[in-house]
């Protein structure tokens, strides 16, 4: 039995030595720690990517059961149009209203059973005729409204931070100049959500190269009053040319090619975009500065 177990010992003796001598200089301890280190690194950069990730898609605020929210779209000149309103009172504001698509708005806030009580404008347009003075005419009784700065003539004129109601919703106005004098960005806190008009539009700006705009007041006026709201309020622009609906702070933040740069560098893409000359613009700032009434065509 001696012999045997003597035997045993000797031969697993040959096995090992031969194969110790064909192992790779790198030990096991080696190749283990190689490994955990490049995963763990791998796994530390894909947990901070998941975590910007999260943050930029933070949970959005749900609207509240009693706030109605309606986008409305004029493929001539890319413009959105917003209609919300306070379902239990039945008042509604309209934003960015189209003279084209007047009677068409008019008809749906009928059908809906709502009364408007303010037409909005974030700014004096130059790319379309504002329908808020042919609205009046067919829904007597609304009000309209654009920042004091805008020079445009309305019912009601807004100042920077002032706040209007439709039934118990509160709207703020917050003056956004750059690309006009009269830009506003209207806010619903309580909803999450902004309305940018032109100052900020889905990874993009308005352009500053006429209607005293102005490349330096626009950066500020995102940076310092836009961006300064939450990263999860979804921003709601008043034209978009891809088919984009909306965005959010955050996403503007991480992805707006133009104001993710320095403001030197923004200022000198703005001035260097050699856009051609707005086609409506001769037509729509004297009507817009007249409220819609100047010429409204009597096809429309």
């Amino acid at each position: 039995m001696k012999q045997l177990i003597d035997g045993l010992r000797r031969a697993s003796v040959l096995l090992i030595i031969p194969y110790r001598a064909s192992f790779p200089k790198r030990s096991i301890a080696n190749s283990v720690a190689a490994y955990i280190k490049t995963n763990t690194t791998c796994s530390i950069l894909q947990t901070s990517v998941t975590s910007r990730c999260v943050k930029m898609l933070d949970q959005r605020k749900i609207f509240t059961a009693d706030f109605f929210f309606r986008q409305l779209f004029d493929e001539q000149s890319h413009t959105y149009s917003y209609l919300l309103a306070d379902i239990d009172t039945k008042q509604a504001i309209l934003i960015d209203p189209v003279l084209e698509q007047a009677k068409r708005d008019a008809q749906l806030i009928e059908e809906l059973g709502f009364t408007l009580k303010y037409a909005l404008n974030t700014h004096m347009h130059a790319d379309h005729v504002t329908g808020t003075g042919y609205l009046k005419q067919l829904l007597p009784g609304t009000v309209s409204v654009i920042s004091q700065n805008s020079g445009a003539k309305a019912d009601k004129h807004l100042e920077d931070n002032e706040t209007i109601m439709f039934g118990r919703h509160e709207l703020r106005a917050l003056c956004t100049p750059g690309h006009t004098n009269g830009c506003m960005t209207f806010v619903i806190d309580e909803q999450g959500i902004a309305f940018t008009g032109d100052t900020l539009l889905i990874r993009g700006c308005g352009r500053t190269d006429f209607q005293e705009g102005d490349s330096r007041t626009l950066y500020h006026s995102v940076h310092d009053r836009i961006f300064a709201l939450p990263d999860n309020y979804r921003l709601f622009p008043a034209h978009d040319y891809k088919g984009n609906m909306e965005t959010t702070v955050a996403e503007e933040k991480k992805f707006n090619p133009r104001l993710t740069k320095d403001v030197d560098a923004f200022v000198e893409l703005m001035n260097n975009l050699n856009l051609p000359y707005p086609k409506m613009i001769d037509k729509a700032v004297p009507a817009n500065r007249e409220c819609g009434l100047y010429d409204i065509p009597k096809a429309v």
